[in-house]
């Protein structure tokens, strides 16, 4: 494994592994918590990449990461608000707030389709510069990113245990409860709405800075790659203790893009990534029905031949 995956392709992966689970901790607030169905990932990603593009051209890298979150912040709330106020379906909702951010992606990047960094510093090349060890250079992006990725984990987990956070679980339980408990859970949908979009646009942000590009297509299939790594993590690391669950994101973000990697070095056609992750998406959902499936078959072939020795005991007898 390691002559097939270089340690340059394994460094790669984990970089940007960790970069995706943050939209995979985004998924993870709506779609497992509060039980929402947020479609505007796609759009939301490109708007985290673009503001921060545009922010970070201007000279300021850093001022990008709140500024991206900010816009990822409005978008969870004009989603927030058509599914509280309006009374859309929350995958309607998400449909329609997709679909505007597209033109309004086009106007934060000027109209055009694609916006270049290049040359211009961003938080990665500011971090590199802070060592001219060439062990630093190779690793101070996955040093980095990991150190952000730990800290909004952390982070995740703390507010998930305030009192707040805990009325955002339970409205995802049963907003009929947190409504008879003088909580309004069109308050705290909004609050996870925003908070599930803005560490989307986090991402964004990040990914454009470590690409130092922006391209108006970047979100596409954002969902399904996010869906991917939440299945795959909810699987390998179970449904107990919640920092569990969220470190089960960043691993299952991690796994899709080693499994991402295999597929580039089998020199599998990029047209074929789609397939791929949904390959894989529906391997890690059918995964545990499977395993019981295969338990019960187990069960019913041991009650099978247990009744075949009692009659064999009885017709000896």
């Amino acid at each position: 494994m390691t002559g097939f995956l270089t340690a340059g392709i394994i460094r790669t992966a984990l970089e940007v592994g960790l970069i995706y689970s943050l939209v995979a901790l985004s998924l993870f607030i709506s779609y497992s918590i509060l039980n929402i169905c947020d479609l505007s990932t796609d759009g939301c990603y490109t708007l985290g990449c673009a503001v921060g593009a545009i922010v970070t051209i201007a000279g300021h890298p850093f001022l990008a990461i709140p500024a991206a979150m900010l816009a990822g912040i409005c978008s969870g709330y004009v989603t927030a608000l058509l599914q509280t106020k309006f009374g859309v379906e929350s995958i309607l909702a998400g449909i329609i707030v997709n679909t505007g951010l597209y033109t309004v992606n086009l106007a934060v990047m000027g109209f055009s389709s694609n916006v270049s960094i290049f040359g211009t510093d961003t938080i990665f090349s500011i971090f590199k510069n802070l060592n001219s060890s060439g062990f630093w250079k190779d690793w101070c992006s996955l040093i980095l990113l990991t150190a952000i990725v730990v800290t909004v984990c952390f982070l995740i987990k703390w507010f998930l245990g305030t009192t707040l956070g805990l009325s955002i679980r339970a409205t995802g339980d049963s907003p009929a409860m947190v409504r008879a408990s003088s909580i309004n859970p069109l308050f705290t949908i909004t609050v996870g709405l925003c908070c599930s979009n803005a560490l989307t646009g986090l991402a964004g942000c990040l990914i454009g800075q470590y690409n130092k590009t922006c391209d108006i297509n970047l979100g596409t299939g954002m969902v399904t790659i996010a869906l991917a790594s939440l299945v795959i993590g909810e699987t390998l690391m179970g449904k107990g203790r919640m920092m569990f669950r969220i470190l089960g994101m960043v691993v299952g973000s991690c796994f899709y893009r080693f499994i991402i990697s295999i597929a580039l070095r089998l020199n599998v056609p990029t047209e074929a990534f789609k397939l791929v992750s949904a390959v894989i998406v529906a391997i890690a959902i059918a995964a545990p029905r499977a395993k019981q499936l295969i338990a019960f078959k187990h069960k019913q072939m041991q009650a099978f031949q247990e009744r075949k020795n009692m009659r064999g005991d009885k017709a000896d007898a």
